[in-house]
């Protein structure tokens, strides 16, 4: 049982914390919530626009070519909205390009190059200080059975 306990004291000091979540710069913040109004006034318009439509669509002297004529300024709004939502995804996209192009492609090639250097320096150990120490126990066991085999030494 102190054992038991003992394991579970020695794991629980192990354990790192959590990685902490990165504070967003005043700037950033600013820009989140710009981005959020402007999401919250689009919407907003979208269905003002759709609330007098509906309206002007039941009064009961409306006619046809009424009810056309806002259906295609309904579907002119909605490809404006269209239009600018696809600027902004062509505008986050070159964003993401630029960002792939200038800073993680340097990281990683920097990565790279420090992977290869830790190869290097991981066959240089093999070849200069392993191996050799692998031959020096090698020939010490042998001389050891050897004189193990003369009856120098006993086992």
């Amino acid at each position: 049982m102190e054992n038991e306990e003992l394991f579970i004291e020695e794991t629980s000091e192990t354990i790192d914390p959590p990685p902490s979540v990165p504070e967003l710069s005043p700037e950033e913040i600013r820009r989140q919530r710009i981005t959020i109004a402007v999401i919250i006034f689009v919407v907003f318009l979208f269905v003002l626009t759709t609330l007098v439509s509906v309206y002007y669509l039941s009064l009961p002297t409306t006619d046809t070519e009424r009810i056309r004529d806002i259906f295609i300024i309904f579907l002119s709004l909605e490809f404006l909205v269209l239009g600018l939502t696809t600027m902004i995804l062509i505008v986050q996209l070159s964003t993401l390009i630029n960002l792939l192009q200038n800073e993680i492609k340097p990281i990683i090639e920097s990565t790279n190059e420090t992977a290869n250097t830790l190869r290097g320096t991981a066959v240089f150990l093999s070849e200069n200080l392993t191996e050799p120490v692998i031959t020096l126990n090698e020939y010490l066991s042998a001389l050891r059975q050897f004189f193990i085999t003369i009856g120098l030494f006993r086992r």
